[in-house]
């Protein structure tokens, strides 16, 4: 089985961490394959206007320079940890309320999609593109403040449009979606490193880039996983002819 996570964002969006220091991070701890998927935001609204004017958006400009970081960070850790790092985008457009806000990752994108115009259409641009598309946190958050429930409200619409429902996202579950019987996975929605403890997706397939991505459109032999970070080691304790009252220190 496979450990991956799909769902990781960089400093060229709005994570805190550049994208060379995400892959060891995730190297380091155990990963087999990872999708770096930093947030497109739509430029036609005011509020991804905002978020385009605070450089917290993929652009089509910045994409070629986007584009081959991820193919170098991807040559390195394969070489330093042998785990895959795939190409992505999270394909956002965030509305006054959660309703109307709606969030979705490209998987294997090798070209620009725009978020821009309604999401069906981002959507079905993804999936001409080669794209695997995952509907991101689509129930109700622990942060508020972040939820994205319009293609949910949608979901019978949207099915031809999504591959992969997140069922469990960070440190939350979303049981409606387990109800649902549609097909599911699970990613961290990293931003910053505590993320990196969190659900994860546990896939059945060889370590290969196509392979990864054939496993996920199908949607089936997928498992979750919630890694917790390690016990910090113990302070060193006291010798033991410390622990000793003073007189039988003397004499030890």
């Amino acid at each position: 089985m496979l450990l991956g996570d799909f769902h990781i964002h960089t400093t060229w969006s709005d994570g805190r961490h550049p994208l060379p220091e995400v892959v060891d991070l995730f190297g380091r701890s155990g990963h087999d394959v990872i999708a770096i998927t930093d947030h497109v935001v739509n430029a036609d609204s005011l509020l991804g206007k905002a978020a385009h004017g605070f450089r917290l958006s993929v652009t089509r400009d910045g994409w070629p320079a986007y584009r081959a970081e991820i193919e170098r960070e991807s040559r390195r850790a394969w070489d330093a940890y042998r785990m895959l790092v795939l190409p992505g985008v999270e394909l956002t457009r965030n509305g006054l309320t959660g309703r109307s806000s709606a969030h979705a990752l490209a998987l294997g994108l090798d070209d620009f999609v725009s978020a821009d115009g309604p999401v069906e259409e981002a959507l079905a641009r993804a999936r001409d593109a080669g794209a695997v598309t995952v509907a991101c946190h689509p129930n109700e958050q622990s942060e508020w403040f972040a939820n994205t429930f319009y293609l949910w409200n949608r979901k019978d619409a949207v099915r031809e449009l999504v591959h992969l429902w997140e069922l469990a996202c960070r440190w939350d579950l979303f049981p409606e979606v387990g109800r649902s019987g549609l097909a599911f996975l699970g990613n961290s929605d990293f931003h910053r490193a505590p993320h990196l403890w969190s659900w994860k997706t546990l896939l059945d397939c060889e370590k290969k880039p196509e392979a990864v991505l054939a496993a996920l459109r199908r949607g089936r032999g997928l498992g979750l996983t919630r890694l917790h970070a390690p016990a910090p080691s113990p302070a060193p304790g006291p010798e033991p002819c410390e622990q000793l009252p003073a007189f039988a220190r003397a004499s030890a």
